[in-house]
């Protein structure tokens, strides 16, 4: 990892005392993740976006987990870039550009390490999920939310258009009401962002990390291997010409076909019993 500059005394003391990022097994291959700096809005450091790909590229090797749960503690899920960070750094002799670059493509890397993840990635928003924080759940595959979270990119209030969180927004929602929530960066309720397809679930406040788990530990069930190619190859068929698409897929399909897990799964509905699988 290249060499970045040391947190801020307050980061430190926390980490000294409380890690950024929490990891919990919840069993049955679920892991839960939790941003760790309520104090600060849960805000994405460069610190925290460093434990977040350390902690991706970790799972991406385990075998043993099969589904995330991305969550965080307090009433913010994240309010993204840390602005007092950014502007400490506006002190440095070249303005803070190499900070910002840093920063900025440290966030796209932890980005995509969700994309690539083999496993699945769902979000479990309580609260406020703005800027980068929204873009962080846009990101996620899944993503479950209170009634009373709310979602917004509001760099334009600040004279800041949220360009990088646009790239998941983009990718999550259709044009306009991104394009909307982009240019008037307004707060939007849980249940607009349903309407959106920003989050797949809306439910009580005291039912998100329950409803978030069930989802996981049903994917869970499944063949590794199957959600792994499948996953994989949604994203990467995303924006291809329908043809480009469909060869893709089609080769994965067979890929796919060729697996021992398919050939078990096929002949254990064929044979009314339940599957058995190996992930391979």
């Amino acid at each position: 990892m290249s060499a970045h500059p040391m947190p801020k005394p307050a980061e430190a003391d926390q980490a000294a005392s409380s890690p950024l990022l929490l990891r919990r097994d919840e069993g049955a291959g679920v892991h839960v993740l939790t941003l760790n700096r309520p104090a600060a809005r849960n805000a994405l450091s460069l610190a925290m976006l460093d434990v977040l790909a350390a902690t991706f590229e970790d799972i991406a090797k385990d075998p043993g987990v099969r589904a995330v749960v991305l969550t965080a503690e307090g009433s913010v899920f994240s309010a993204g870039h840390d602005l007092r960070e950014i502007t400490a750094h506006r002190d440095d002799p070249d303005g803070g550009r190499a900070f910002f670059s840093t920063t900025m493509t440290r966030c796209a890397e932890v980005m995509q390490a969700i994309t690539a993840l083999p496993q699945p990635v769902i979000a479990a928003v309580h609260g406020v999920a703005t800027a980068a924080g929204c873009q962080l759940v846009a990101t996620c595959d899944l993503a479950v939310a209170s009634t009373q979270a709310r979602f917004c990119t509001p760099g334009v209030d600040i004279g800041l258009f949220c360009s990088t969180p646009a790239v998941a927004l983009s990718r999550a929602v259709p044009a306009k009401p991104a394009m909307e929530m982009l240019l008037l960066g307004e707060m939007i309720p849980a249940e607009e962002a349903l309407r959106i397809h920003l989050v797949n679930r809306v439910v009580p406040p005291d039912q998100v990390m329950p409803t978030a788990l069930d989802l996981a530990r049903r994917i869970a069930a499944r063949s590794a291997l199957t959600i792994r190619l499948g996953k994989q190859n949604f994203y990467r068929q995303l924006g291809r010409p329908l043809d480009q698409a469909y060869a893709c897929s089609a080769a994965v399909m067979v890929e796919n076909l060729l697996a021992e897990d398919a050939a078990e799964g096929i002949g254990a509905f064929l044979g009314k019993r339940k599957p058995v699988w190996k992930d391979r």
